[in-house]
């Protein structure tokens, strides 16, 4: 396969996504990042440099996990987005990003039962999810120890996060941040994906039981950001046979075709999000990747979709598997991480058919500028110091 055959498929022509035209069809997918103020949440100087140098080829990107409620966790130096402060952090970003030619969402984010129960018992706040079922025996023990034990959520405390507190976060990124769209983590065993799974979700009331019910946390967070922006600024992730952080979803074929159905519903009726996210391959260090089956999420939904979680470099077959998904069905955007992570200009490299620099794991989850801003473009060398910790500066 000629490199020729990478310029002219679809993956290097224009599509609309919401009411925007992307130059091509590669984005960047969230990754999970410490870089921002370890107290505050607010984000860094670190973070505009990384989004911005990823934004000059053109691209979309989704950024890593943002809190949008303390009430459901957080994890220390992730960024959020529920005050004013995060938002004006986050709009220079977001500023410097347009300015280099990029489109931007933010990844709305809950975590639920994998919050750290200690963290939130020192900021006297109580340990909650979609059910009072723990991850394992390690967080239970966490959780006595920390003497914060994990309670379910009220019907009531369920009713103001779709109301009030994700509605709040969604007017904070779209209307002072200035985020081309809002992504809904519903994905990896994080707080909505923990109401969709039924081995996790053991609720009796209207939000346990049958997927109708599961489902309804998710759809009622929608509809009502519906209310407070444009349904063309809204997306959604999800990721159908997650085995990270929960045990995988028995019923996942399914349920996530319900799911699909129920979005192109909406679409039907006038209230068609931008895109969903799909996370179509699940990785494991032990046993490999997998591909998952989501046929039965492209036959219900008629949108936009991002798909990625699969997508591995065979330098001699010149991203085959890429290009047949992107060819095959002509709204499909492609997705990377570890790749983007490590080439900031990563789409010109697939482009051009150069060389990729390599991606460390090791540094992923650190909080400095080291293995984050330290990957050249291509052509680009650049000295950086293994052992230089540089932290970042709130932009707020």
């Amino acid at each position: 396969m000629t490199n020729s055959a990478v310029q002219e498929s679809n993956l290097f022509k224009p599509i609309k996504v919401g009411n925007i035209t992307l130059p091509h069809r590669l984005a960047h997918l969230p990754n999970t990042r410490n870089r921002a103020e370890i107290e505050t949440l607010i984000p860094t100087d670190l973070q505009k440099q990384y989004y911005t140098d990823r934004a000059k080829s053109g691209a979309l990107l989704v950024t890593e996990g943002t809190i949008a409620t303390p009430k459901l966790g957080w994890y220390p130096g992730v960024p959020g987005i529920w005050t004013k402060e995060q938002a004006l952090g986050w709009k220079q970003i977001v500023d410097s990003v347009h300015e280099a030619g990029g489109r931007i969402a933010v990844q709305l984010w809950a975590l639920g039962r994998v919050t750290p129960p200690a963290l939130l018992k020192a900021k006297g706040m109580e340990y909650v999810a979609p059910s009072a079922v723990y991850e394992n025996e390690e967080a239970e023990k966490a959780a006595k120890e920390a003497g914060n034990p994990l309670r379910e959520l009220t019907a009531e405390e369920i009713h103001q996060l779709v109301t009030e507190d994700y509605p709040n976060a969604i007017n904070l990124a779209l209307n002072v941040a200035g985020f081309d769209f809002v992504e809904f983590h519903v994905a990896n065993g994080y707080a909505i994906s923990q109401f969709i799974n039924p081995l996790v979700n053991n609720r009796t009331d209207e939000y346990g039981g049958p997927i109708e019910n599961r489902a309804r946390f998710l759809f009622e967070l929608l509809d009502n950001a519906f209310k407070v922006a444009d349904p063309k600024k809204i997306a959604l992730r999800i990721s159908p046979e997650n085995q990270y952080q929960e045990p995988t979803n028995p019923s996942a074929i399914e349920d996530y075709a319900y799911i699909a159905k129920e979005l192109q519903i909406r679409a039907d009726q006038g209230n068609e999000v931008a895109f969903i996210d799909v996370v179509d391959g699940t990785f494991d260090l032990g046993s490999g990747s997998k591909n998952v089956d989501i046929s039965k999420i492209l036959e219900n939904w008629k949108g936009i979709v991002l798909r990625g979680g699969r997508y591995t470099y065979d330098k001699d077959n010149k991203w085959k598997g890429v290009l047949a998904d992107v060819n095959t069905d002509d709204r499909t955007l492609i997705g990377f991480g570890r790749y983007f992570i490590a080439n900031p200009d990563l789409p010109t490299r697939i482009r051009d058919d150069l060389e990729l620099n390599k991606y460390d794991r090791s540094t992923f989850y650190t909080n400095y500028n080291y293995g984050y801003n330290t990957y050249p473009f291509y052509g680009q060398k650049v000295d950086a110091d293994p052992e230089e910790q540089r932290k970042g500066k709130p932009l707020a």
